[in-house]
C-alpha cells in the first residue's frame, strides 16, 4: 500500500519524557497501567528513555478481565521478561468472586466496566499515588477534557469541573491524603503519531494489530472476534475473515476491521484513509452518548 510517511515529531517524545520524570520526582508510588496495546507499549519505551541507564523506577499494572486476546497476554509476558520489568496483575474474576461486582449477562455482556472496581482496589492495595496511562485527547471527547495530571478524589472518582489549569509546563502534583493522580504523557499525541513512533523506534507489537485470519461474526454493523465467552445468536453466522485490530481491549467490546495490512507502513496508510476514528471500534463507547465520561467519573482510567 502506498502512503506518505511523515517523520515523528520528536518534541512530543521530549514532552512525554519530561512528564515521566516529573512523575518520578513528585510522587512516592507511581505505577504504569499496561494493557499490552500500542499506547502502553509506547509508554514503556518512553520510560526506558526517561530513566536510562537506570531501570524503570515503577512497576507495571495490568487489570486482566479474563476476556483478553491471547496474543496480547503472551506479548505482555514476553515484553516484561525481556526488559526485566516488575508486573502486577489483578483480575476482574477475583472481584466477581468476592461479590464486589456482578457479571453482566445477555447478548452485550462485557467485563470492561467491571475493571473499575478491580483497578481502584489495586490502587488502594499498593498505595499508588500516580497511575500513568496511554490515553490520548484525540481518542474520545471525554478524554479530551483530561489534564496531563488529572486528579481523582479519595474514592477514585473524576470530576471534569475540578480539573486544574495547565499553564505552560507547570505540572501540579500536589494532592491531598487519599487522592491520586492519573498521568497521561502522550495526551497530546494522535493515533498517527503513535504509529510513526512505533515505526521509527522499531517497536514490537502484538500480532493482532496486523492482518490475520480470525473467526468473526457481525453485530450491529461491526465485526466482532468469536470466542467461547461471547453469546452469538443463530442469525450471527461465524465466518473466517482477514482482519486486524486498531485498538486492543476486552474481546467482548473490541471490533475488528477488514484489512490486508501486514506491515507498519500498511497500517499508517489505512489510518490516513480511514473515515472512522480509532475508538469507533470500541463497542463499550457506544452504550450511550456519554458512556466513557460516566465510566471515568466512577473511577475508570
Amino acid at each position: 500500500m502506498a502512503t506518505h510517511i511523515t517523520a515523528f515529531p520528536r518534541e512530543l517524545e521530549d514532552e512525554a519524557i519530561y512528564i515521566l520524570r516529573e512523575v518520578a520526582a513528585q510522587f512516592e508510588k507511581p505505577v504504569l497501567l499496561f494493557s499490552g496495546g500500542k499506547d502502553s507499549i509506547t509508554l514503556v519505551r518512553l520510560a526506558q528513555k526517561a530513566f536510562y541507564p537506570a531501570r524503570i523506577p515503577f512497576p507495571l499494572l495490568h487489570v486482566d478481565t479474563g476476556h483478553n486476546f491471547e496474543e496480547t497476554i503472551r506479548f505482555r509476558d514476553e515484553l516484561v521478561e525481556e526488559l526485566g520489568l516488575e508486573l502486577i496483575v489483578r483480575y476482574v474474576q477475583d472481584s466477581i468472586d468476592q461479590q464486589k461486582v456482578v457479571e453482566e449477562t445477555g447478548k452485550y455482556a462485557s467485563r470492561n466496566v467491571l475493571q473499575t472496581v478491580t483497578l481502584l482496589d489495586a490502587i488502594e492495595e499498593f498505595g499508588f499515588d500516580a497511575c500513568i496511562g496511554g490515553a490520548r485527547r484525540d481518542e474520545e471527547k471525554a478524554r479530551a477534557k483530561e489534564r496531563i495530571f488529572s486528579v481523582r478524589n479519595d474514592f477514585g472518582q473524576w470530576d471534569a469541573k475540578k480539573q486544574r489549569p495547565e499553564l505552560f509546563d507547570m505540572l501540579n502534583g500536589r494532592i491531598n491524603l487519599g487522592e491520586n493522580v492519573r498521568v497521561f504523557p502522550i495526551s497530546n499525541w494522535t493515533e498517527l503519531d503513535v504509529w510513526n513512533y512505533i515505526r521509527e523506534e522499531q517497536l514490537a507489537i502484538p500480532s493482532i494489530y496486523y492482518s490475520h485470519e480470525r473467526e468473526t461474526f457481525e453485530r450491529d454493523g461491526q465485526i466482532l472476534p468469536y470466542s467461547s465467552f461471547m453469546m452469538v445468536s443463530e442469525d450471527e453466522p461465524v465466518n473466517t475473515r482477514m482482519v486486524r485490530f486498531r485498538t486492543v481491549g476486552d474481546m467482548t467490546c473490541t471490533a475488528a476491521v477488514e484489512s490486508t495490512a501486514v506491515a507498519i507502513e500498511d497500517i499508517i496508510a489505512e489510518i490516513l484513509s480511514a473515515t472512522v476514528s480509532e475508538r469507533g471500534a470500541r463497542i463499550d463507547d457506544k452504550r450511550s452518548e456519554a458512556a466513557m465520561e460516566k465510566r471515568k467519573q466512577a473511577g475508570y482510567f
